[in-house]
């Protein structure tokens, strides 16, 4: 991230519980992990069982819909975790920025997502508005496992 981003991010009104960067702790359940009997990927690449998850994911946390999915959370301004059926530690991850709905146009914004420290199911996505503050945002969110 370049200083100019961190700085759009210093400037934000309402400021996470933790620094840009690092990730809120784990809690509850999800802390627990999910036990389903799945196959991972490989250094090789993935086997001929793999499976493509998602989630749509409102701007308040709650799920839209998905496939493969447990749950989504609102964990901070602009910081989410959502929970899958396995482990996504070695999966591919990709997130845009949209609407829930069929109809209409979502407001601009940033995305960044990464796996969930603490969760091997979980991944942790942060969302910001165009000038780089952290804002909630509606968002879609692809797995490839």
């Amino acid at each position: 991230m370049s200083e100019t981003s961190e700085s759009k991010h210093a400037a934000a009104d309402e400021q996470p519980d933790v620094a840009i960067g690092e990730q809120p702790p784990t809690e509850g359940i999800e802390a627990d992990g999910i036990d389903v009997a799945a196959v991972p990927a490989t250094a090789a690449g993935l086997p001929a069982t793999a499976q493509g998850h998602f989630a749509v994911v409102n701007a308040n946390g709650t799920l839209a819909r998905g496939f493969g999915v447990v749950s989504s959370s609102r964990l901070a301004v602009g910081q989410y975790q959502v929970v899958f059926i396995q482990s996504v530690a070695r999966s591919a991850f990709t997130a845009t920025i949209g609407l829930t709905g069929s109809l209409g146009a979502s407001p601009p914004g940033e995305i960044a997502v990464v796996g969930r420290a603490g969760l091997a199911a979980g991944v942790f996505v942060q969302t910001w508005n165009s000038s780089g503050v952290p804002a909630d945002r509606a968002f879609h969110l692809h797995i490839s496992s």
